[in-house]
């Protein structure tokens, strides 16, 4: 028996998995987004959201995590609780965060049924969501300058400062595991030399097509996809 716990714990990605309990109907479509700092990821959600996703960011469900926790959402804070988090909970644990902000979507009655993860970091966490949904994974990719410039562009308050800052957060992010859900990802999109509105078309047509997998024209399930 302590074999097969063993066992569903590492399946699942996290050592407390209450998320199993919670009542969320398995109907739902979701598309996760991975890929390096600065790849685009929150560009093409933003695009998804235009055609009618609910959007979760990974990175706000943490910092909203460090304010309930009263910590400064600095990049290195932020690093240090996402850490912290997956050492007590387990891989899986911000994909634990989503489902509880799901869940109260849910209890509110404005939950979409069609929802966009941004910034999947691990295949555990992957799973988790698996359990509430049929999800897709689409990975973007650009080169380190391209990403480096992106970053400074957006000038959130947890952006790198420079060049060394931006290093270290690249190494926090595979040693989290980013680079197996990379490689485990169902389509791999180049972001190094696109206009953003060359990003969204390209982004909108790969999902329109996993879509069209999933559902009929009547908008039925069609019970396909993994």
């Amino acid at each position: 028996m302590a074999e097969k716990d063993s066992t569903q714990k590492k399946e699942t990605g996290t050592r407390n998995a209450d998320f199993q309990d919670k009542k969320i109907k398995k109907t739902k479509f979701i598309v996760c987004l991975t890929g390096m700092p600065g790849s685009g990821k929150s560009t093409v959600a933003d695009s998804l959201k235009k055609k009618g996703f609910s959007v979760i960011a990974m990175g706000d469900v943490v910092r909203d995590e460090a304010r309930r926790k009263n910590i400064e959402p600095t990049d290195i804070n932020l690093g240090k609780l996402m850490l912290k988090l997956r050492r007590e909970i387990g891989p899986g644990a911000i994909a634990q965060l989503i489902l509880n902000e799901i869940e109260k979507r849910e209890v509110r009655s404005d939950a979409n049924q069609n929802i966009v993860i941004d910034g999947v970091r691990s295949v555990p966490e992957v799973e988790i969501l698996r359990t509430i949904g049929l999800v897709k994974l689409l990975s973007i990719h650009a080169s380190a300058n391209t990403r480096f410039d992106h970053l400074k562009k957006r000038a959130r308050g947890d952006a790198p400062l420079n060049e060394n800052d931006f290093g270290i957060r690249d190494k926090r992010e595979l040693a989290v595991g980013i680079s197996e859900a990379i490689a485990m990802s169902d389509e791999m999109l180049s972001n190094n030399n696109l206009t953003v509105e060359e990003l969204e078309e390209k982004a909108v047509g790969i999902v329109r097509k996993w879509v069209g997998e999933f559902y009929n024209d009547d908008g039925i399930r069609n019970n396909k996809g993994r």
